[in-house]
């Protein structure tokens, strides 16, 4: 089984903290479009024959695709690429101020079955911090007319650790989303990213940098709310109601293989990783002049294998296995490495299986990084 991205290159405007590739000009968005069903027939074979067990659009924001073009892609993919006999997992990333209910009705009727929505917050100051296109009352609209509208498989974006989220504004935005039964919930602590407008912001002063003692009472609060609240916490950012995690993101952290449409999308088929040129013109260019696809290739080593094994899988509740890490050659390293973790208590152990504990899951970046090779 495997899955599919597609990045949809597109937003309404610049969100001061995002580092993804997007264009806020729409004037070459059909020739995009044909760009992306020219890949999607370029690649049929990237995946070996292997069914589709989840379709994931990204971006981005997707939701600015219209009906006719959502369509067109759904009929390329179904045409070039064998689909799973079992459930179907197709996601959409959508904004908030997209989402009016004629939309809605329109994903409804599509193979979408899982819109996973960027609130980010429900309050007005972080909103305008952020450079969002939508407001609170339309963030919490749009779910309430999702869910109207029959969409049972939900998963909401927010972000806490800004400088303008105060812990009762971050206790609320949970609440609002635990008292909506949503699903699945995204998490994301605030980072300065290079290159964007808050990285500039944050260097002239005009606006404060994260505080980490800040984030982690938040990240705190998260787990112990949501806990409360009967979600799992299986992976760093990312928490579930029994039943209802994230099957196209569990599929990157566990290692399945994966195919990217389109421009900055990243492939995996098991022993090599290649991302698409992160540059609308070139990769439409590339794509429809000579009918070949601007990517770089890296064939991953032995030592890359593992750090990335235990990078992805310490961030997950089903953790790193020893077993695994034995087949990549690595196991005395790791063993010898995860000591001082195990006695901090940062990481635990069950059975064959090495896990973060609650105390460690805020340091996930840092204790990987200490157990790498090289």
């Amino acid at each position: 089984m495997a899955g599919l991205y597609l990045h949809i290159p597109f937003c309404k405007q610049a969100c001061h903290y995002c580092n993804f590739h997007f264009s806020t000009s729409f004037k070459n968005k059909d020739a995009m479009v044909a760009t992306l069903l020219h890949e999607l027939r370029l690649q049929k074979e990237y995946l070996e024959g292997e069914p589709l067990e989840t379709i994931y659009f990204g971006g981005g924001t997707p939701s600015l695709l219209s009906q006719r073009e959502l369509d067109s892609i759904f009929e390329a993919i179904f045409k070039h690429y064998p689909i799973a006999s079992q459930y179907i997992e197709v996601t959409l990333e959508a904004n908030p101020d997209d989402l009016i209910p004629l939309k809605i009705n329109e994903l409804r009727s599509s193979p979408v079955n899982r819109l996973s929505i960027g609130v980010q917050s429900f309050s007005e100051a972080d909103l305008r911090f952020m450079n969002r296109a939508h407001n609170a009352s339309e963030a919490l609209a749009c779910i309430q007319n999702a869910q109207q509208a029959g969409f049972e498989n939900l998963s909401v974006d927010l972000i806490y650790g800004s400088p303008t989220t105060s812990h009762h504004q971050w206790a609320e935005n949970l609440l609002t989303l635990v008292s909506l039964k949503i699903p699945h919930l995204s998490c994301y602590c605030l980072t300065i990213e290079p290159k964007t407008a808050l990285a500039h912001q944050v260097k002239k002063g005009a606006a404060k940098p994260v505080d980490d003692e800040h984030a982690a009472q938040q990240f705190e609060h998260l787990m112990a709310a949501t806990e409360h609240a009967g979600y799992e916490h299986y992976e760093i950012s990312n928490f579930a109601l029994p039943g209802w995690h994230s099957r196209h993101n569990a599929a990157y952290w566990q290692g399945k293989k994966y195919l990217g449409i389109g421009p900055s999308a990243h492939s995996y088929n098991g022993h090599s990783r290649q991302w698409n040129v992160a540059n609308n013109a070139n990769y439409t260019r590339s794509i429809q002049e000579a009918g070949h696809i601007p990517f770089e290739l890296e064939v991953l080593t032995p030592v890359q294998r593992y750090n990335e094994y235990v990078m992805t899988g310490l961030r997950t509740v089903w953790g790193c296995s020893l077993l695994k890490i034995k087949g990549l050659g690595f196991e005395a390293h790791f063993v010898e490495g995860v000591k001082a973790f195990l006695t901090d208590g940062t990481i635990e152990k069950e059975g064959d299986t090495y896990r973060l504990t609650k105390a460690g899951r805020f340091l996930a970046d840092g204790i990987a990084a200490e157990l790498f090779v090289g």
